[in-house]
């Protein structure tokens, strides 16, 4: 099988997309505070979420990588396996594995570990169901 390279990129944006929301709306004040962002002034604020734009450039390619992988086994997999079980399945061995390890050991403060091992572990998942829904459809 080939690969739909328009799902792969239509995928990645929504994913984009979808981390925006997550990270902003839904646990942005959780998140700002695990990261005491919310300690910071209102200038120093403004001045940190504008030197993002090249993280944001490097999560987007990444995004890209991490998605057209996933087609690549999706859609090259011997087996007849659901390509949402797939996706839990790459999510629960890989993903969640290495962020685990992140947070572990990246700084975060004890207190706020599984806070933030939940909101990115939970915000991964439905990028990958996101990813499996637009690869299955297309």
């Amino acid at each position: 099988m080939e690969i739909n390279y328009a799902a792969v990129l239509l995928a990645t944006i929504l994913q984009f997309l979808w981390g925006a929301v997550w990270y902003t709306f839904i646990f942005g004040n959780a998140w700002r505070k695990i990261h005491s962002f919310d300690k910071h002034t209102k200038e120093e604020q403004e001045k940190m979420m504008k030197g993002m734009a090249p993280f944001y450039a490097i999560q987007f390619f990444i995004t890209l990588v991490s998605t057209f992988v996933f087609a690549l086994f999706a859609q090259n997999n011997p087996h007849e396996w659901n390509i949402f079980g797939e996706a839990g399945f790459f999510w629960v061995g890989f993903v969640v594995p290495t962020q685990i390890s992140a947070v572990i050991f990246g700084g975060t403060e004890n207190k706020s570990m599984v806070k933030k091992i939940a909101i990115m572990a939970g915000g991964s998942l439905v990028c990958f169901m996101i990813a499996a829904t637009i690869i299955y459809i297309m």
